[in-house]
């Protein structure tokens, strides 16, 4: 069984020690699904708080830009680049985050609290046209850089 890399010998949790890693240019992929009834999807242009849209990529941004002081071991990155898409699909929102950075450390964790915090942010925005919203499918759907390399989520 592969050791969890967040715990000492002692099984306490600690930050991985990673300045010996050379920093490379990293890249991570993320998605959220926010599951939106077809009555909240046609009133998503005429909301009275603006474009949820618009505010849930502004907030993915800065969000991923925070992910250090919400996820207790995450290292804080230098991001290079963070984008969000949040797009109008059959059913809700589909939210993609890309992260990157040049580090001795990945940025996963950067893509996924960018979708999450995105996929939250169209909830917030229209939590008031239906009480019933889900958001689903918070995945890492790529990454690249570092001694691992390349990784790819299969489909589904």
């Amino acid at each position: 069984m592969t050791k969890l890399s967040h715990y000492d010998n002692e099984g306490q949790a600690h930050m991985v020690d990673v300045s010996a890693k050379p920093a490379t240019r990293r890249e991570a992929k993320a998605r959220a699904f926010v599951e939106l009834t077809a009555e909240a999807l046609a009133a998503l242009p005429s909301n009275p708080k603006g474009n949820p849209l618009e505010v849930a990529r502004f907030a993915g941004i800065q969000a991923a830009k925070q992910t250090s002081t919400l996820v207790p071991m995450c290292h804080p990155l230098a991001l290079s680049f963070v984008d969000v898409e949040a797009r109008v699909a059959e059913g809700g929102v589909s939210i993609e985050a890309t992260a990157a950075t040049v580090a001795g450390t990945g940025v996963e964790m950067e893509a996924m609290v960018a979708a999450s915090i995105a996929a939250l942010t169209v909830y917030d925005m229209t939590k008031a046209l239906d009480k019933g919203i889900r958001i689903r499918e918070i995945e890492l759907v790529s990454k690249s850089g570092g001694k691992s390399g390349e990784w790819r989520r299969r489909p589904d």
